[in-house]
């Protein structure tokens, strides 16, 4: 597909409305996991399991279908670090997953969002296996503290593990947005 056949794909597609339904998703599922008892827990669990299979739908039918817009590459990393944000977030205020975590992963979260943008008139950074990694992880992670019961030392082997895969994608993102701004100069003769 060419950049002008891109252009005419509409930005209300379902990968785009699949995109803005997990953004919606997610006061819904802030709330249902500050509310008390474990079958809150249990629809907390439901609601982002939804808006986490909603990040691997709207992805697959985008690039499936061709469906892929400029709103959809702007929205659906904000969707995904709104939704994991809002987890982590408030697994910390509940004290139940220490603020170092939440900053740790947030921060590379939202620098490889800047990094995003940063780069974007360049191209686009293409996820790589290891972010996808990253993702199953967190998400895994993130499961295992809404749970009710699940053993502490099962829930820190997952989120220990999604923490160091976490800072090396960082690192790898960095690296290649770097390389990718200078191919861009050198294309243009700077």
């Amino acid at each position: 597909m060419t950049k002008d056949e891109r252009r005419l794909v509409s930005p209300w597609n379902i990968a785009n409305v699949l995109t803005v339904l997990r953004l919606a998703l997610v006061p819904f599922f802030f709330v249902s996991l500050f509310l008390p008892g474990p079958t809150w827990r249990w629809v907390a669990l439901g609601v982002f399991a939804v808006g986490s299979f909603t990040d691997y739908l709207d992805g697959e039918l985008a690039r499936r279908y061709g469906l892929i817009t400029d709103f959809g590459k702007i929205a659906d990393p904000i969707a995904d670090k709104a939704l994991t944000g809002a987890a982590l977030v408030g697994l910390s205020i509940l004290q139940e997953l220490p603020w170092w975590v939440t900053v740790v992963i947030l921060g590379r979260e939202l620098g490889v969002t800047f990094l995003r943008f940063w780069v974007i008139r360049h191209g686009v950074i293409p996820a790589s296996y290891g972010g996808k990694v990253k993702t199953v992880l967190q998400m895994a992670a993130i499961v295992l503290y809404i749970v009710p019961g699940v053993p502490d030392v099962v829930r820190w082997t997952v989120m220990g593990a999604a923490v160091v895969v976490t800072v090396a994608t960082g690192v790898d993102y960095v690296w290649r947005a770097v390389k990718l701004r200078q191919v861009a100069r050198k294309a243009r003769g700077e």
